[in-house]
């Protein structure tokens, strides 16, 4: 039998997705947690399941909270509103990852995909599991963000530009800058390359709200909204980004 725990803090989703995983005879529930609080004690006081259905989004803070403060080598299968966090919930463990409403056949695939990596398989998951992240990433169409204790979705087609200031990434959009969890690295990995372009170490702009480019002496773009700093296009990135904008 295949061990497996459910972490969701809402709880219609969380009996629905129990419903979902009896109708798999090998699969045998252990438990139902519904915080950070409760799975941090779960995962220190008890034995690791094989999988995991986990939201990322919970009252006390994201899931990812938990496994930072008790590793775990379960496998994970992801479940959540959200698409923000896809690039992270592969590097934690994650073969799949569901956006909500959970529909019984896609539970299905993500169920048959973590079969496939056992047991003959168990020795080139970490293979198995990057080809799965080239293949099967999505491109980010909206950010989570947090105000104060609000929570707002920004769509990533009204980010003017996202740049790194004292350790933080922010994302402009036409009313205000907001504070987000990525790195401009990981971003890179996840936004729509033909509309997003990093220009240098600090920015990566949005092709739809650049208003003027300079060239001489230097390439300076003016984005539509962006903050004070000034956005240049380093040197060793002229040819692509001339390459971007005539794609």
């Amino acid at each position: 039998m295949i061990k497996t725990l459910i972490i969701e803090d809402e709880k219609p989703a969380a009996r629905k997705l129990e419903r979902l995983i009896s109708l798999f005879p090998d699969l045998e529930l252990v438990g139902a947690l519904h915080s950070v609080e409760e799975g941090i004690n779960f995962f220190e006081n008890n034995p690791h399941p094989d999988l995991i259905f986990s939201d990322i989004v919970l009252g006390d803070g994201l899931s990812f909270d938990i496994f930072e403060k008790v590793p775990t080598k379960s496998f994970m299968i992801y479940t959540t509103a959200f698409d923000q966090y896809t690039l992270k919930a592969f590097k934690l463990n994650s073969i799949d990852y569901l956006l909500k409403p959970i529909m019984e056949e896609d539970l299905e695939k993500a169920i048959t995909k973590y079969k496939s990596f056992l047991p003959s398989e168990l020795s080139s998951n970490s293979l198995e599991i990057k080809s799965l992240i080239k293949e099967e990433k999505q491109k980010l169409s909206r950010i989570l963000v947090k105000i104060g204790y609000n929570l707002k979705i920004v769509q990533t087609d009204e980010v003017s530009c996202f740049y790194s200031e004292n350790k933080i990434v922010y994302l402009q959009t036409q009313e205000r800058n907001y504070p987000t969890d990525f790195t401009l690295d990981e971003l890179q990995e996840v936004l729509d390359d033909k509309k997003f372009f990093r220009v240098n170490r600090q920015f990566i702009i949005n092709s739809n709200f650049i208003h003027n480019i300079h060239t001489s002496p230097y390439y300076k773009v003016e984005m539509r909204f962006q903050p004070e700093e000034e956005i240049t296009v380093s040197r060793d990135r002229v040819k692509d980004f001339k390459d971007w904008l005539s794609n």
